[in-house]
């Protein structure tokens, strides 16, 4: 424990997520002393804010972590495969947004709002945050877990574009431009597909379409998307036999994942306890009101922290089940923003905060 602010790094502190991540930290409470910024060689020497101040960027390399307490990491899975653990040989507790430590056994998969006393426990000095699909959902589940003792998930995505990166949002608006002028399209077969032109990360066009698929092939017909849902919330949740079958679906929205979710209990379950339980869980945001046509979409959600939660009712057919639909933004809360939080509590463990 000590008086002095804990210094931060911010690995990937030029990319998509790492923008946001900036604007995070310039806007949420300052529990930081230092922050150094770092990324590629090519991108070393540029200049950007971070809480009003202009900061040079540091091209990656092991000295940049001396003297370092929490590394945030916002890169490929490859990138913080090699430079995670040399962050936490130099002394850093390493929290990494990408997929390469989730399943790590020595790794913890967290989400504050959930498991927050799993930051302590790290073996490796790594910290893992989940999968953006995962956590669009997941604050919510939690608490709903916490109540009922959650036994199964059944899980459809819409899924964002940006959740394939850049790439995915130059693919999609590039798509909707050429489909614009065209109002015949969607008429005929192929027409679409022959209007947009290049596909770019998506297996099939985006624009005026949704693609029953994200992630790459796996055993079984599954896709990587579809497994990490299942995989990570029997992780978080602490539910190694949690049913869970997902289905990862590619929408044509720029940012914000959304999720049908039919979750069954242990214990019976009431649609108006349901709702008054989320509504006062951290991190969520209930907005459920169809007679007014009161519910979360992508549109409204985008920018904003919490995951928004609509459409909650009780199964006709099973009074342990409930039906709901969530939202939430995944370049912040299913991504930057739960690093951040992550980090945030370790911080806390060197101030004694």
């Amino acid at each position: 424990m000590s008086d002095r602010l804990p210094t931060l790094a911010v690995v990937g502190a030029t990319g998509a997520v790492g923008t946001v991540m900036l604007d995070i930290l310039s806007t949420r409470e300052n529990v930081w002393g230092e922050i150094r910024l770092v990324a590629s060689p090519r991108s070393a020497g540029r200049r950007l804010t971070v809480r009003g101040e202009e900061v040079e960027v540091q091209a990656l390399a092991p000295e940049v972590f001396d003297g370092v307490d929490v590394a945030m990491f916002d890169v490929p899975d490859e990138v913080s495969k090699e430079w995670a653990p040399i962050a936490a040989a130099h002394g850093a507790v390493a929290v990494d947004n990408s997929g390469a430590f989730r399943m790590d056994p020595d790794v913890p998969l967290v989400v504050p709002e959930v498991n927050a006393e799993k930051t302590r426990d790290r073996p490796r000095g790594i910290i893992s945050n989940p999968n953006c699909t995962t956590l669009s959902m997941i604050v919510a589940l939690g608490a709903l877990h916490r109540e009922y003792g959650l036994s199964e998930l059944v899980v459809a995505s819409y899924q964002a574009a940006s959740g394939a990166g850049q790439e995915g949002i130059d693919t999609l608006r590039d798509q909707i431009e050429k489909a614009a002028g065209d109002r015949t399209l969607g008429e005929r077969a192929g027409d679409v597909r022959a209007a947009v032109g290049e596909l770019g990360p998506f297996p099939a066009p985006l624009a005026m379409n949704v693609v029953p698929w994200a992630g790459s092939l796996k055993d079984g017909g599954w896709s990587s998307e579809e497994l990490k849902v299942r995989n990570e919330s029997r992780k978080i949740l602490g539910l190694p036999d949690l049913r869970v079958s997902a289905t990862c679906v590619r929408v044509p929205v720029i940012t914000t994942h959304a999720l049908a979710v039919h979750a069954t209990f242990e214990r019976e379950v009431d649609a108006s306890a349901a709702r008054e339980l989320l509504a006062a869980a951290p991190g969520v945001v209930v907005q459920d009101d169809p007679a007014n046509a009161e519910f979360p979409t992508p549109a409204d959600v985008v920018g904003t922290d919490p995951t928004w939660v609509g459409r909650i009712r009780r199964s006709i057919d099973d009074p342990r089940s409930l039906d709901l639909f969530l939202c939430g933004d995944n370049l912040r809360k299913g991504a930057a923003l739960n690093t951040a939080q992550i980090a945030e509590v370790v911080a806390r463990e060197f101030t004694g905060s």
